[in-house]
């Protein structure tokens, strides 16, 4: 059975999200469907506002409302001079959950990865050296996943950072390698950053 032309394009927007195939599509197309009209409206009007009502933190690249500073940045009560560099908002969420970090982040928003055509030029890294040399920051977490992309993305920051003037570590204890970051869990996480190792 061929679903209606609208409905296959919505399909179709839905398996481009993560973790989402045909089925999974199919489905939440269908729910779509069985919602009241206002609903549905309210739907499409939140997706396309995205653009306007949200961006990137300009300290750390993290999501925030459109031209704002974060929530996380704008707190007085975390350490500036630690700075914690992930690959992207999950994982950001990954190491919050750990209720063990209590310093500021900086997003790079991806990853070094070749074969995926990704070389670096769209990662946040002027914003990485400019918090690197400002002086406020001592201390940089790599906490990238330690998978193959992950380790080479690793090692090219280490080398970029070689002259900053900051200690530069990585977690160390209880993630396996191979694995991304985003799925260990608050305690994997906690003792990970509590036995963080030096990179320099």
């Amino acid at each position: 059975m061929q679903y209606p032309e609208a409905v296959e394009e919505l399909i179709e927007y839905f398996r481009q999200l993560p973790g989402v195939g045909r089925r999974g599509a199919e489905r939440l197309a269908l729910a779509l469907l069985d919602w009241e009209a206002d609903k549905q409206r309210l739907f499409g009007l939140a997706v396309a506002k995205l653009p306007e009502r949200i961006g990137n933190c300009p300290e750390c690249g993290a999501i925030a409302p459109a031209g704002e500073v974060c929530a996380i940045c704008s707190d007085s009560r975390r350490d500036g001079t630690l700075l914690c560099v992930v690959e992207n908002m999950p994982q950001l969420f990954a190491v919050e959950k750990g209720n063990s970090y209590r310093g500021k982040y900086l997003v790079l928003g991806g990853r070094l990865s070749p074969l995926d055509g990704e070389d670096g030029s769209s990662l946040n890294l002027e914003l990485l050296r400019k918090r690197a040399s400002g002086g406020e920051v001592k201390e940089i977490i790599l906490a990238l996943s330690p998978d193959v992309e992950g380790r080479a993305t690793a090692a090219y920051l280490a080398e970029l950072l070689a002259d900053a003037p900051v200690k530069l570590t990585r977690p160390a204890l209880g993630l396996p390698a191979g694995s991304n970051l985003s799925f260990a869990d608050s305690a994997t996480i906690s003792a990970a950053f509590s036995g963080r190792t030096d990179l320099k």
